[in-house]
Formats: structure tokens, sequence, C-alpha cells
């Protein structure tokens, strides 16, 4: 059983009057623990494989399963619960709420999931300490560098226990040094046995992977180990 997968996914969005398809027969099975990549040029339908992935987006064509569960006709709410409950976030811009502090910021999906204030700062504060930054926990984003927001970020996604974490070029706003703090805390966490499914134009960041899909425009070319 999968822990999550694809299944013949095409994804199409309309432009004024013309319709466009990203994704074009996709079929991706990722097991659990596995450290994933997936790579392709700008436009070959990485960033919308990866929403698909995290229930963000839902496919015009095919299936999307979470231990071999079919969810692409689940409710919002549903889905909802699904991001909240299993699944974790990084996004290479960060996403940080600007006028929260970093522990405000680290808390925020337990937040929404209904968590006492106590326990999701301590959840929270824990988690940032695990990721180097428990001197900073009262700093807001524009106070931080942008290797301490991706690992505010990074402590945000883990806050909720998360089955799969999801990172969308998550270096690519870095620094080759702070890229490589990066990429070891994410190693880090596989050897843990998370499950991590990080989209990438990196080969460094490829490399640490365990598996690299190739996409080109909109369809699987390539998968090596």
């Amino acid at each position: 059983m999968s822990l999550l997968a694809l299944r013949q996914v095409r994804k199409r969005f309309r432009l004024g009057e013309q319709e466009v398809e990203i994704l074009r027969g996709v079929d991706l099975a990722i097991e659990a623990g596995e450290f994933l990549a997936i790579m392709g040029p700008s436009g070959s339908g990485k960033t919308t494989c990866l929403e698909i992935l995290g229930a963000l987006s839902r496919p015009s064509e095919g299936s999307i399963c979470f231990e071999d569960e079919p969810v692409e006709d689940w409710s919002d709410d549903a889905l909802a619960d699904l991001r909240a409950q299993r699944l974790g976030f990084v996004f290479q811009t960060f996403n940080l709420m600007p006028r929260m502090s970093a522990l405000r910021n680290a808390a925020l999906p337990l937040l929404y999931a209904g968590v006492a204030r106590a326990e999701r700062e301590d959840r929270a504060r824990l988690l940032l300490e695990r990721v180097g930054l428990g001197h900073r926990i009262h700093h807001r984003p524009a106070q931080l560098s942008g290797g301490e927001r991706q690992r505010v970020a990074i402590a945000r996604a883990l806050v909720n226990e998360p089955r799969v974490i999801l990172a969308d070029e998550p270096t690519g706003n870095l620094d080759e040094a702070t890229s490589g703090e990066i990429l070891a805390l994410f190693e880090a966490l596989h050897a843990e046995g998370r499950t991590l499914v990080v989209v990438t134009h990196s080969d460094e960041v490829a490399a640490r992977a365990g598996r690299v899909i190739r996409l080109r425009d909109g369809r699987v070319t390539g998968i090596a180990a």
C-alpha cells in the first residue's frame, strides 16, 4: 500500500478561451518513509503535481489516493482536515504571517486545529528549538534571515506531526551555505522516518533524495533511484 499516489492524473486550466493541460496522465506512488524529489524545467508541471499531492488542488481527471483511499471527491472541509492533520507544507517564499512571532507562526496549524494555547506554544517552542531557533522565538519574520524564516516554516510544517512533508523549492531563495543547512535538516527528518516530497531545480537537493521523478510537458519522463 502506497502512502500517497496519483493515478492517471490530468490537470487543465482555462486561460481566456484557451484550455491548457498542465498534467497529462501522471502516475506516481510514494511510499511511507521515502525521500522523493520532483524535477523538471519551468512549466513542466512540478508545482501543480505537488499541489494535487497536497490536496490543495483537485485533478481534472484521475485519482489521488491517501493510504489507498481516493480523496479527489472529498468535500472541501474533509480535504482541509486531511491537510491539517496529515500533511505539512514548506514553500519557497516561506508564507509566514509578518505580524506574528516565530513562535506564533510555528503554532498556527494547531490554532486552526483547535488546540489549546499552552499546548500549541509548547509544541511550537520544542520544534523551534529542534531547528536551532530557540533563541529567536519572539522575533517576527522581518527580523529573521532567509534561512531562519525557512526554519520557522519547517517547524510549522512539523507541528501537527504530519505523515508527509511537501516542500516546493525550499532552498530556492537561500544562499549556498544556508541551503546546505536546510538540506541537512531535511536529511535528519528523513532519517527519523519522515516522508518527504520535494520539488526542486537543484541537483544538490536531488542528490540527497532516495528517488528522483522527472517531469516534462506534464508527463513523467524518468525515474531514478
